[in-house]
Parts: C-alpha cells; sequence; structure tokens
C-alpha cells in the first residue's frame, strides 16, 4: 500500500523545490548579468586607458613634431653656412681644427664630413675624433644604403622617408637619437646631413639634444604610460608597439634607423597568439582584446605602424563584481532561507490548526460526540472550528434528547408488555368464565324454553303457534348472544395479544436504539 504523504511534507518539498528553481534561476541571471558587467567594466577601463594614451601621444607628438621641425630648420641653415664655409676645398684641403673653428663659430655640437668609399661611406673628417672611421655600413647596411642613394640625389623609399625627421633635395634630418660612436655613455644628439653637387662629401653638424630628449622622455608616450600606471591599479604593463617588426623581425636589423618591437612602455606578457594578432592588425587594423589566464589584454591601432597594447589585471578587475554578486548571492539566499522559515512557520500553525480538527473529526468518527477543537484563530480555520464546536453542541443535544426518548420509550414499551401481558391473562380468564356463565344461562334459557315449548305445543291454537314462534325467536336471540360473547371475548383477546407483541417489537426497537446510541460518548 502507498504510504500517504502529509500535507506538511508536501508543502515543504513544493516550497523548497521553487525556492530551489528560484534561486537557480536568479543564480544564472546573476552570472550571466556578473559576466556582461565584467566584460562592460573592463571594456571600459581599457577604452578610457588607450584613450588617455592615444590623446597623451597625440599631444607630445605635436609637441615633438613641433620641436623637431625647428630643430631640423636649424640644423639646416647651419649646414648651409658649413657648406659655405667649405665650398670649393676638398676633402683632402680640410683640416680636423678648421672644423673644430667653423663648429664653435657656428654653433653645433660637432661636424662630421662623410665620403664614399669603395663599399662603404665613412667619417673622413670630424670635430670629434670618435667620429673618424665611423662606418654607416657597420652601423647598418640598409643605412648605407639610403644614405649611398641620397649621396647620389636619388629619391629614397617611402618606407624610409616616413623614418627621416626632415627631407629635401639637399638636407636629411634624423631624429633624435643616442649616439652609435659614444660606446658606453649614452649622448643624444640630432643628427642634419647635407649634400651639395659642387661637394665630394656628406656634411654632417649635429647638436647636443640631451635635453629636448629627456624633455621629450619626460612628456612624452612613456611619461604618460607611466602616468596611466600609477592612476589605474588594474593596468599590468602598457606599451606602443610596431606590428611590422613582429611581422618582419629582421627588420630591427635592416632598417635605419633601427625598428623595434616595443616603441614605448613595457610588454614582457608576449606570446605566440600576441604575434598573430598584431600580424593581423596589419592587414585588418580593427581593436582586439582576449583574457591571457589572469591578463585581460587590449590590442588598438594608433596609427598604420603603431599599436597600443594594455594589459590588465582581470583578477583585481572583475574580484570587486564578484565580491558584489557573492554579496547579493548570500543575501538572496539569506533571504530565501528567512522567507522559507517564516513561510514554514506561518504553514506549520496552519497544519497545527488543521491536525486540531481532523483529530476532533476522528473523535467524532470514533463516536466522542464531546469532541471539540480550541483553535487561536481568528481567520477562517478559527471560524471553522467554531461551526463544528457548534455543530457538535447541536449534535450532542439531539442525541442526547433521542437517548432520553428511547430510554422512556423503551420504560413505557416494557411497561405496556407487562401490562399487556397481564391484561391478556385476565381478559382470557373473564372471557373464559364470562362464555361458561353465558353458556350456563343460555343453557337454563333453552332449558325453560323447551318446557315452554312443549307446554305451546300441547295446545294446538293459533296463539300456542304464535307464542312457539316468539320462543324460536329468543332462542335464536340467546344463542346470536352467546356467539357475541365468544366473540368478543376472542377479539378481545386478540387485541392483546398484538398489542403485547407491539409493546416487545417497541421495546426490541428502543432497546437497539440504545445499544446504538450507547456507542457515542454524550
Amino acid at each position: 500500500m502507498r504510504k500517504k504523504s502529509t500535507l506538511r511534507r508536501q508543502f515543504f518539498i513544493r516550497i523548497l523545490a521553487v525556492m530551489v528553481t528560484i534561486a537557480a534561476i536568479t543564480g544564472g541571471i546573476q552570472v550571466w548579468v556578473m559576466s556582461n558587467n565584467v566584460q562592460k567594466d573592463i571594456d571600459q577601463q581599457a577604452a578610457m586607458i588607450s584613450e588617455s594614451i592615444r590623446q597623451g601621444i597625440k599631444e607630445t607628438d605635436t609637441a615633438s613634431l613641433s620641436i623637431e621641425h625647428q630643430i631640423d630648420l636649424k640644423l639646416e641653415s647651419y649646414a648651409k653656412r658649413i657648406a659655405d664655409k667649405l665650398r670649393g676645398k676638398s676633402i683632402d684641403q680640410i683640416t680636423n681644427d678648421q672644423l673644430s673653428s667653423i663648429r664653435d663659430e657656428v654653433g653645433v655640437a660637432g661636424i662630421t664630413l662623410f665620403v664614399r668609399t669603395k663599399e662603404d661611406i665613412v667619417g673622413a673628417r670630424a670635430t670629434d675624433p670618435k667620429e673618424i672611421g665611423f662606418s654607416i655600413k657597420g652601423l647598418n647596411p640598409y643605412a648605407y644604403q639610403m644614405f649611398d642613394l641620397f649621396m647620389s640625389g636619388q629619391k629614397l623609399p617611402d618606407e624610409a622617408a616616413n623614418k627621416i625627421s626632415f627631407l629635401s633635395n639637399n638636407m636629411l634630418t634624423l631624429y633624435i637619437s643616442q649616439s652609435g660612436s659614444h660606446g658606453v655613455e649614452p649622448a643624444f644628439f640630432k643628427y642634419g646631413y647635407y649634400r651639395s653637387e659642387d661637394l665630394d662629401y656628406l656634411i654632417d653638424p649635429y647638436i647636443e639634444a640631451d635635453e629636448v630628449y629627456k624633455f621629450m622622455q619626460d612628456v612624452g608616450p612613456d611619461s604618460w604610460i607611466k602616468q596611466v600606471l600609477e592612476r589605474h591599479p588594474y593596468a599590468m604593463e602598457i606599451a606602443v608597439l610596431d606590428p611590422r617588426v613582429f611581422a618582419d623581425p629582421s627588420l630591427a636589423e635592416n632598417m635605419y634607423p633601427p625598428l623595434t618591437k616595443v616603441v614605448n612602455g613595457k610588454y614582457t606578457f608576449e606570446n605566440s597568439r600576441d604575434t598573430q594578432i598584431l600580424v593581423d592588425m596589419m592587414k585588418s587594423p580593427t581593436a582586439k582584446a582576449y583574457r591571457d589566464k589572469g591578463t585581460y589584454k587590449v590590442f588598438s591601432p594608433i596609427k598604420e605602424d603603431r599599436v597600443l597594447y594594455i594589459a590588465l589585471d582581470y583578477d583585481k578587475m572583475a574580484w570587486p563584481i564578484y565580491r558584489h554578486a557573492i554579496i547579493i548571492a548570500i543575501s538572496g539566499f539569506v533571504s530565501l532561507i528567512a522567507l522559507f522559515m517564516l513561510t514554514a512557520s506561518f504553514f506549520s500553525r496552519i497544519y497545527s490548526n488543521i491536525q486540531k480538527i481532523m483529530k476532533q473529526i476522528a473523535r467524532l468518527e470514533a463516536g466522542d460526540i464531546t469532541a471539540k477543537s480550541e483553535l487561536k484563530d481568528k481567520g477562517e480555520l478559527g471560524s471553522l472550528s467554531e461551526s463544528a464546536n457548534k455543530m457538535v453542541d447541536s449534535l450532542n443535544h439531539v442525541l442526547t434528547d433521542t437517548y432520553d426518548t428511547a430510554t422512556r420509550a423503551q420504560r413505557l414499551a416494557f411497561m405496556l408488555e407487562t401490562e399487556s401481558n397481564q391484561s391478556v391473562e385476565k381478559a382470557f380468564t373473564l372471557s373464559m368464565e364470562n362464555t361458561s356463565k353465558v353458556r350456563g344461562s343460555v343453557e337454563e334459557v333453552y332449558y325453560f324454553l323447551d318446557q315452554i315449548k312443549e307446554h305451546l305445543e300441547a295446545q294446538d291454537h293459533a296463539k300456542s303457534r304464535e307464542l312457539l314462534e316468539k320462543v324460536e325467536q329468543i332462542r335464536d336471540i340467546a344463542k346470536e348472544r352467546s356467539n357475541s360473547t365468544t366473540d368478543i371475548t376472542i377479539t378481545l383477546s386478540d387485541l392483546f395479544k398484538s398489542l403485547h407483541a407491539q409493546s416487545t417489537e417497541l421495546s426490541d426497537i428502543s432497546g437497539d436504539l440504545l445499544e446504538k446510541l450507547a456507542k457515542f460518548k454524550l
């Protein structure tokens, strides 16, 4: 037989199922919203940092280009003045002391005169002894090719021209860079190269640019990157990368000035996927981002040959949102528990009241008509309990009255049965006596009539015949009276017997009713 499940058990199972379903649905929604918020927040942080770096690079590029252009124009004027002073002299006619005098007069940091050799371009005369014998080809073979084209008056390739600060038919100026002939001591100069059709050498005036370089470094992209890293605790590293070098590493050796993978900033979390992204951005310059373990990397193109790289601490950025989500989840779970406890407490009280009513009904079913339920409830169950108690009182009153009536009926039936039994005996005795008396009287009457009849028969006249007829009539009447008395006696006896039987049946009915009423507790 299947075990019955109580209402309390059914309620708890269903409410738990509903709460688990709600928790699962809300948990799933929270996870989805949290993931979206994390991604959205990271994208916003990346966009904010990227825009800050872009703006900084744009501003510093503008300032740097303006400064570089001013220096370029000044170097060009210096170079023209030096060319005017050297015009008409061959390289063999020029001494280092003469160059030093011109340097001091013009006001540059130094002058180097480069001449072609068989397969190179080298420094032949210079104000700095370290510059004499300096090989362009030894510095960079690609640079030698470009300088050879320039000295020949040929046009430089666009790729090389884009890397030069200033270029005209006679003047070529490089961006501020570190000297290649000062060994381990870092020295930054602005180099210009001037050619003239009537000179067989290349004039290289240069000025010191340590302060300018330091200024550009202080306000340049590296400075902006440093400031952004200090302001944003989530930023792990930021760099400006050259995707061309990632696509072709040989450009770091064959180009002049040499190209580098990292133009500004720091890039230590390099992997093969990053390289592929940078190579793909050469073809399709669109921003890309992905999560690499605990790091979120963003690659955003700045211009054709520059990509801004940002590495964010994904775990650190996600933790506040995760923490907020955990707090919400815990709060929601506690709320569900509290709701369950309140609901369970409320239902337990209802269930307890239902149990009291069920116990009352069970007692009534068992025959206890005094069973009542006392509920301290002002709701529907309280009203139901009051109605049930009123019904019990009414039923108890009806059954009590019925019991009293049945008791009285049984008592009267017993008395009637006893009296009817005695009446039957009395009636039977009285009937027998009366019948005997009547029959005796009738016999005497018959005897008297027989004598009268004999006497009248002896007299044969009309009056005698008339009297004989009267005698016969009297005989018939006496007989009829005798029979009537017997019939009455028999009928009365039957009546008393019927009354006795009915009183016995009534006694049995009242006894059976009392027996059934005895099963109830009144």
